[in-house]
């Protein structure tokens, strides 16, 4: 039997929402929705450094694509929204490792190419200087030891989705091989793009007094009395050369080749003076590492791979008696699970990059660089109008 509802009959009325209710439900929603955001499509970010210049500037604020290369699963999952690794005003972690997912990434719409501009987590951010993560926790152990670090600094660690971010452009594929001759980059043999943005020192000889250069050319140091070291984008070299005073412009070359640095905060990856004699300006050359690939161990070429095998890959790395032993086990190859890339900065003579660190491991990369949509000076109301809005492939032209 069904009761029918009668007209007239009084229907309770709903209980209305608080205002409070309201306001959580919407701000919950937006939390939400924006993590997703952040997570699958796309994310901003700050140029903290002039590593880019002149391609990207301090202070340029990016959008960076997640879809370009498939969105990376989180893989410290448990994490408060919207917030990278620290809580703000506050030396608290934002997340717990106490949960770890393994690296898996959604499709995207391509893969990493040559030259792309590739935002990426650092990859010797496992530890760092937790109150200033810019510097470089392993380059300062090589200089001062690993004891007065620890006793000067806090130390911090990150699983590696919550290293910071860096941005640099990607200059060799897995399988490419790399080398750098007198301060050009050279991909599989042939010569890497110039970029015109792109920034270099420059040496600068004169017919005795100081060169008539614009306010872009920054000085290095005074050489000699008629010859000067500027660091400019190669955009402006040949203006150099035509400007008054100018004699000639060279690009300037730190050390020779087969010449190893002798402060160990300029040696260069691996950090095996003995049996690498590199410099920053004469590199290589390098076989990048792709997955799949094999490579023999031995005594001359372990430091190339070892942070892979064991803190990138996960294995345990032994050599006793001149034998190399992983997981438990002796061998005398290894086979990479992962494809690996080769980044730089624009401002090559005041980047800290691949030439320093080594291989970027693919479950390090974040995204690409898409766009500028804002950018200012020294302050918020100096803004640089002539940037918003452009894409990163076009300022960096």
């Amino acid at each position: 039997m069904f009761l029918r509802k009668k007209k007239g009959d009084i229907q309770p009325e709903k209980k209305k929402k608080s205002v409070l209710r309201e306001w959580g439900g919407a701000m919950v929603f937006a939390i939400v929705a924006a993590t997703v955001i952040r997570t699958f499509a796309g994310e901003m970010y700050n140029i903290p450094t002039g590593s880019m210049e002149g391609s990207l500037l301090i202070n340029d604020h990016l959008c960076v694509n997640k879809l370009a290369y498939g969105p990376r699963i989180p893989m410290t999952p448990l994490a408060i929204p919207l917030m990278h690794n620290r809580i703000p005003l506050t030396d608290s972690k934002s997340y717990t490792d106490a949960v770890q997912w393994a690296y898996r990434r959604l499709p995207g719409f391509g893969t990493v190419q040559r030259n792309d501009v590739v935002v990426f987590n650092a990859p010797g951010g496992d530890t760092a200087i937790a109150d200033n993560p810019e510097m470089d926790y392993y380059q300062l152990c090589r200089i001062y030891g690993r004891e007065q670090v620890l006793n000067t600094y806090s130390i911090t660690t990150h699983p590696v989705d919550k290293r910071e971010n860096l941005i640099k452009r990607c200059i060799g594929l897995p399988g490419d091989v790399v080398q750098i001759k007198d301060a050009q980059v050279f991909v599989n043999g042939k010569a890497a793009p110039q970029h015109s943005h792109a920034k270099h020192i420059y040496i600068v000889k004169t017919n005795g007094n100081a060169p008539i250069l614009n306010d872009e050319a920054e000085l290095v140091k005074v050489l000699s009395n008629n010859i000067y070291a500027y660091n400019f984008a190669n955009d402006e070299a040949d203006a150099a050369k035509k400007a008054g005073n100018v004699v000639a412009v060279d690009l300037y070359k730190s050390e020779a080749a087969g010449v190893a640095p002798t402060d160990a905060g300029a040696w260069v990856f691996p950090q095996d003076t003995m049996h690498y004699k590199w410099n920053k300006d004469n590199y290589g050359p390098l076989r990048i590492p792709k997955a799949g690939a094999t490579v023999q161990l031995t005594a001359d070429n372990i430091a190339l791979y070892r942070r892979i095998i064991t803190t990138y890959e996960g294995n345990k790395l032994e050599e006793r008696n001149g034998k190399f032993y992983i997981n438990n086990k002796e061998t005398t190859n290894y086979t990479f699970r992962m494809d690996y890339y080769w980044m730089m900065g624009d401002n090559r003579d005041n980047s800290l990059d691949s030439r320093y660190w080594g291989f970027v491991p693919d479950d390090h990369i974040v995204g690409k660089a898409a766009f500028v949509w804002l950018s200012y000076g020294d302050n918020i109301f100096d803004i640089r109008w002539n940037r918003l809005m452009r894409s990163v492939k076009r300022l960096g032209e």
